[in-house]
């Protein structure tokens, strides 16, 4: 058997990977053309790639490292578990202690009377475990009928089928299809789809698909809405400040579950511990992943109010999974959370990192080919354009000049990400004002010489 480590050649790496390693959302055969960046260690916000080359990693990994790389502490938490109790499940009334600990903590973190955790692996699968929930709530309820939920175009809730099929992803569900009673409304993105309306008006007109949608759909079948408070893998889309009133107003009026996808939102990132309570939203049932260990282990969780609890601790949930509650994962995610509280760093974040980080970042609005600069603490995003004042798309494929742009980032040393032809952000939390300022030359750099290649490619055109 090959010996692989770190101090292989890169080619050799490279070559490897793409004879056996299937990667998430990637074109396969072109990484035997191109071969992927082979990232060998990391610390603070900085990546380190099997050429030595130190990237700033701009992303968090994706939407998650909130603490950093390299927090000794979460390696020690795990070894110890590993070493007292490396696995147990929680099925068939078991329980351990990490299990509870950290349900215990979520419970004490979570605004109003979110107080009930059921563990899952990955955002997906918490997603996947909150459509049974909110039918088995109704089911328990007596209206059995209740069964649609509501969510939007160009929303991301995961990637299995049932999470995408819940998200707005139509590349995805021309994949893996969908499945039955998801519906979706349009997206409260106002750069995009504003058109002359204020982005106050575009907000309530939004919002109130909703209840379009209920009274179209039929009251007596609609179940729960769910929503990311900042569409996170949609291009950071911040909705106008009048859409989640608007939104939490029908969700009450219509007697429907709210659902807060916080799987990106949550554990400091929008300068308060949760999105939530950064839009002044109420949800029954929150999900949370990612931040939540800062991904240094697999988990998420669905958090639900005392109100769907009781009904469904009065019946069996059938739904688990072999790893819900993983002692080992519980373990470090509560070391996390203890270093994310005790060491003040979303305070800090929220106070110090994220008005510089808004100052900086929006300085790049200048830039020929940036349209909007839009932020919300510790993430943000660039609408890439070539008319500022219609708001016009390329005339290339959406994409293609986000794609190029993204290219430059990498080239620089940088990870920013593309979402269409929006350049997107997420630093670690513990980035600091000087790590911000390289953000910003890197970034800008990366602006400039993706602006000269979109000319050269005569791309720099509006759509006609």
């Amino acid at each position: 058997m090959t010996q692989i480590t770190n101090h292989m050649p890169t080619e050799e790496l490279q070559r490897l990977d793409a004879a056996h390693h299937m990667h998430p959302f990637t074109t396969n055969d072109d990484l035997e053309k191109k071969g992927a960046r082979v990232i060998t260690r990391a610390k603070g916000v900085t990546l380190t790639d099997s050429e030595g080359n130190e990237i700033l990693d701009a992303m968090a990994g994706l939407w998650c490292v909130n603490i950093g790389y390299g927090r000794d502490e979460l390696a020690e938490v795990s070894s110890r578990q590993m070493r007292e109790l490396p696995y147990y499940n929680t099925f068939f009334q078991t329980t351990h202690v990490p299990a509870i600990a950290l349900a215990e903590r979520l419970a004490e973190l979570t605004p109003y009377d979110l107080n009930h955790v059921f563990f899952a692996n990955s955002g997906s699968e918490a997603n996947d475990t909150n459509i049974r929930i909110v039918r088995t709530y109704w089911q328990e309820k007596g209206q059995p009928e209740k069964t649609v939920i509501i969510s939007r175009k160009n929303a991301y809730h995961g990637s299995s089928v049932a999470s995408s099929a819940l998200g707005g992803m139509s590349g995805m569900h021309a994949q893996s299809g969908m499945i039955p009673d998801i519906h979706h409304i349009d997206q409260p993105n106002w750069w995009a789809e504003g058109g002359d309306m204020s982005p106050e008006d575009f907000g309530l007109e939004r919002a109130q698909q909703l209840e379009k949608a209920i009274l179209e759909l039929g009251e007596h079948k609609v179940a729960a809405f769910i929503g990311e408070p900042v569409q996170g893998a949609g291009g950071v889309i911040i909705p106008p400040s009048t859409y989640w009133p608007e939104i939490q107003r029908i969700c009450d009026k219509y007697d429907i579950l709210l659902i807060a996808d916080e799987v990106i939102c949550g554990f400091g990132r929008t300068g308060n511990w949760f999105g939530s309570q950064t839009m002044g939203i109420k949800p029954d049932i929150m999900t949370v992943a990612k931040g939540l260990s800062s991904g240094y282990a697999p988990i998420s969780a669905s958090i639900v109010n005392d109100k769907v609890a009781a009904v469904l601790g009065a019946c069996e949930f059938n739904h688990g999974y072999t790893y819900s509650g993983h002692p080992v994962a519980c373990a470090v995610a509560l070391e996390n959370l203890r270093i994310l509280d005790e060491e003040g760093i979303v305070s800090h974040a929220a106070q110090e990192l994220a008005p510089y980080l808004k100052e900086k970042f929006e300085s790049l609005g200048d830039h020929p080919m940036v349209g909007e600069v839009k932020v919300v603490g510790m993430m943000g995003s660039l609408a890439l354009t070539p008319d500022k004042t219609t708001r016009a798309k390329f005339a290339a494929d959406v994409g293609t000049v986000g794609f190029m742009v993204r290219e430059r980032c990498f080239a620089n040393n940088l990870i920013m990400r593309h979402v269409g032809d929006r350049m997107v952000i997420s630093p670690p939390l513990v980035i600091t004002k000087a790590e911000i300022d390289t953000l910003i030359v890197r970034a800008r750099k990366a602006l400039d010489e993706g602006y000269e290649n979109v000319k050269a490619a005569g791309l720099f055109k509006a759509m006609s």
